[in-house]
């Protein structure tokens, strides 16, 4: 027997509660729209792993990513924002009322925030578990500062392991890489691997994987097992930086939303993806920088973007596209397109059946592409709810009238 599901509305429901969900959270919820962040295991996501974090704004003596997250989450619970700790099943995009689906709950809204961020490729072995945020990272910029003058080791060749090897190169005193291949051979660019070759504090154990991990609070040492011989190999580190790649939780979206071949997200600079009222921030969206500040910077537009959008549609629905009516689309900040605003005045006053809405694009063009705009200026005739035509070329009082 089908049981069936509790449902229950929201004007948003964001999905995961990292820094880019609280942030989301924080700003749908001070606009005061009914707010559900749904979490998977815990608030405050990967952020949560890292030890010290010196490069957020506004904590100049650094601060724990698990410190800086409670903060988060205590705002986003003060703006009266829910939070259900479970696991998205399904959704449903295709209406204006998007359908979020949990193993028990049906969660229907006016607009959608994707925050699932992404979660770092681990390698398995044995401690490995254990030892996340207490001796493993993932991020070099986070933790670089806390491993000043320590030997730290780095998993991974490609680009990043290089890169971010480099730039741990700066603090610490020492920094090993393992690397799979024969020696000589990395997979990052040319460039990079010049100047780790070139670089005295990086240095190579060749034809290596992790074999398992050793510590007591805190990872001691890693045991790197040859590939070839079999051979372990123990290098004590204070830190070990894995960089294998991140894999974006997005599954539940495969064939809904666009992405990326490797499965980030793809959206416009306001957060948009390619279903309206659907927006993604974070470091599950398609982006060249993942940090706590972009995942914020991300996921204030997608707050802001997703109360827009909800308003938007209630002023199209319910205003614009009710009986008979005139929509001028124009940017105000241009003098030309400013200039045809008395005209419609001019209408609104003759042809009383018709109302004249005035649509501004300057800070959003979400209605206009609702009427089917594409650029400015636009005159947009609605007759029956409807759109009869719409004028882009030798806008005139005459014109406009021929279609009344």
């Amino acid at each position: 027997m089908t049981r069936e599901k509790k449902v229950e509305q929201y004007d948003v429901v964001i999905i995961g509660g990292g820094a880019s969900g609280l942030t989301a959270g924080i700003y749908c919820g001070r606009a005061r729209l009914k707010t559900l962040i749904i979490e998977q295991s815990y608030v405050g996501g990967l952020a949560t792993n890292t030890n010290e974090i010196e490069n957020y704004p506004g904590f100049p003596e650094g601060v724990s990513g698990k410190g800086l997250m409670e903060l988060f989450h205590k705002q986003a619970k003060r703006f009266g924002v829910d939070f259900k700790l479970t696991d998205v099943k399904k959704v449903d995009f295709s209406g204006d009322v998007k359908v979020v689906e949990t193993f028990r709950n049906r969660y229907e809204a006016k607009s959608v925030i994707l925050c699932n961020g992404s979660k770092p490729r681990v390698v398995g072995a044995p401690g490995e578990e254990q030892f996340i945020g207490r001796g493993i990272a993932f991020c070099a910029t986070c933790d670089a500062a806390a491993n000043t003058d320590k030997e730290v080791l780095v998993i991974g060749s490609g680009d990043a392991a290089i890169e971010e090897g480099m730039f741990l190169t700066r603090f610490a005193s020492k920094v090993t890489v393992s690397v799979l291949h024969d020696e000589g051979t990395l997979d990052c660019n040319e460039i990079a691997k010049a100047a780790a070759f070139a670089n005295p504090k990086m240095h190579f154990i060749w034809n290596t994987a992790v074999d398992s991990y050793e510590g007591g609070e805190k990872l001691e040492r890693v045991n790197l097992k040859n590939l070839k011989t079999g051979e372990i190999t123990p290098v004590d580190c204070f830190t070990c930086f894995l960089f294998i790649g991140y894999i974006p939780n997005t599954n539940v979206y495969k064939g809904i939303i666009d992405m990326t071949p490797r499965g980030y997200i793809l959206t416009d600079e306001n957060m948009r993806t390619n279903v309206p009222g659907v927006f993604a921030a974070g470091d599950v969206r398609e982006r060249f920088l993942r940090q706590v500040a972009t995942c914020v910077g991300d996921a204030a537009t997608a707050g802001v973007m997703a109360e827009k959008y909800i308003a938007e549609s209630e002023i199209f629905e319910h205003q614009i596209m009710t009986g008979n009516g005139v929509a001028y689309v124009f940017s105000a900040i241009e003098k030309e397109q400013r200039d045809f605003l008395p005209t419609l005045e001019e209408l609104e006053a003759e042809h009383p059946g018709y109302r004249c809405h005035r649509i501004d694009t300057y800070k959003s063009d979400g209605i206009a592409k609702r009427l089917g705009v594409s650029c400015c200026p636009a005159v947009v005739v609605i007759s029956n709810g409807k759109v009869k035509k719409i004028i882009e070329s030798n806008i005139c009082k005459c014109e406009v009238e021929a279609q009344l």
